[in-house]
């Protein structure tokens, strides 16, 4: 790749980022942490799988399989979904009290808590399928 196309690859990457940013405020660092959870889940799940399988060979109940790949894939674009109507929620509510003359300190509220639910259930996910691994979980946890 020419060195010119690299640099308006990165400068698209990163205008793209900075009106993220901007437009998402503080649930824009939070959507990109829970990104990065969702892949992190779908590894360690796949890991945990191989490792179960190895546990239990000739055992068609342990190992991955596409389906179960597909099905987690499927719910992690609910997810989405989920937080983008939470997002639209809050738009409403944020556009509807300007024009009553109410004022909201905020304009993220719903999404961000969906999405920090969503995370939190993503780092759970995490932590069980290192368990599923043979990793040692405190208890607590």
């Amino acid at each position: 790749m020419k060195k010119e196309y690299a640099y308006l690859l990165q400068g698209a990457v990163a205008a793209v980022t900075a009106w993220l940013s901007d437009r998402l405020g503080i649930l824009f660092p939070v959507l990109c942490v829970l990104l990065g959870m969702m892949a992190i889940d779908y590894v360690t799940g796949m890991l945990a799988s191989k490792a179960e399988a190895l546990d239990h060979p000739g055992d068609s109940n342990y190992g991955w399989s596409s389906k179960k790949g597909a099905k987690g894939i499927i719910k992690k674009v609910g997810y989405m979904c989920v937080i983008a109507a939470a997002m639209v929620l809050d738009y409403v509510i944020f556009a509807v009290s300007g024009k009553l003359g109410v004022s909201v300190p905020t304009s993220a509220f719903f999404g961000l808590l969906v999405a920090v639910w969503y995370l939190l259930n993503e780092l759970l996910s995490i932590i069980e399928n290192a368990g599923r691994m043979g990793a040692d979980v405190p208890e607590w946890l």
